[in-house]
């Protein structure tokens, strides 16, 4: 199990793109794939957009293994707010999405009680998508944002301010400029590594537990 931070792997946007497959819930602590991004070309202000809006979740889990930490299982309870946007861009009708991100939760250490609260504020946005004509499309994503654990007595423990740039591989079921359809494929890897201070959450994260 990984802790990931806000601008590392973890947008709503594109996990959109793959019918909401994954739930979002998972998205705020697991790096399921690097799907981030930030400062992107999107298509003009007087465009009108495919599709927005605002969420609101509420995060209610049972982490197992937590950290990779064998027999270590972690309640998972918070709330995760933001905004999104996807729009045409271009000749070909790409689309482009861009979200913004604040979470808030709580992981508990089910056995001892022990507990962090993690607080995340990000942004994402497409940099380029690209159709590579043969059913897949390729998309490269900005990221940015700021992680911060709490111990129980207020401390910062860890901190992770930076951004990230990644490439994914996504299936659009042949309708390259219709995300509706969309799955995603794979992760292709990382363009810009993380920057900032890439605190390790999980290391922070059980000496708050005790364990370590």
């Amino acid at each position: 199990m990984k802790i990931t931070s806000a601008h590392e792997p973890a947008s709503r946007t594109h996990l959109r793109r793959s019918r909401r497959t994954i739930p979002r819930a998972r998205r705020v602590v697991v790096g399921v794939a690097a799907l981030a991004g930030c400062l992107a070309l999107v298509a003009p202000a007087s465009a009108q957009p495919l599709d927005s809006g605002h969420f609101h979740d509420v995060l209610d889990d049972v982490l197992t293994d937590f950290c990779g930490v064998s027999g270590l299982t972690v309640a998972l309870t918070g709330t995760v707010d933001g905004s999104y946007l996807d729009n045409a861009h271009g000749a070909d009708g790409l689309v482009y999405s861009r979200e913004s991100t604040r979470a808030d939760y709580t992981l508990t250490d089910v056995a001892s009680g022990a507990w962090v609260r993690v607080v995340s504020a990000g942004t994402s946005r497409d940099l380029h998508v690209t159709d590579n004509g043969d059913g897949t499309l390729t998309l490269t994503n900005f990221g940015a944002g700021n992680s911060v654990m709490f111990d129980s007595a207020g401390k910062a423990i860890a901190r992770d301010p930076g951004q990230t740039r990644v490439q994914i591989l996504i299936d659009d079921n042949g309708t390259p400029a219709d995300p509706t359809d969309d799955e995603f494929l794979e992760f292709l890897g990382i363009v810009l590594g993380s920057t900032g201070r890439n605190a390790d959450f999980c290391a922070a994260n059980l000496a708050a537990y005790g364990i370590g």
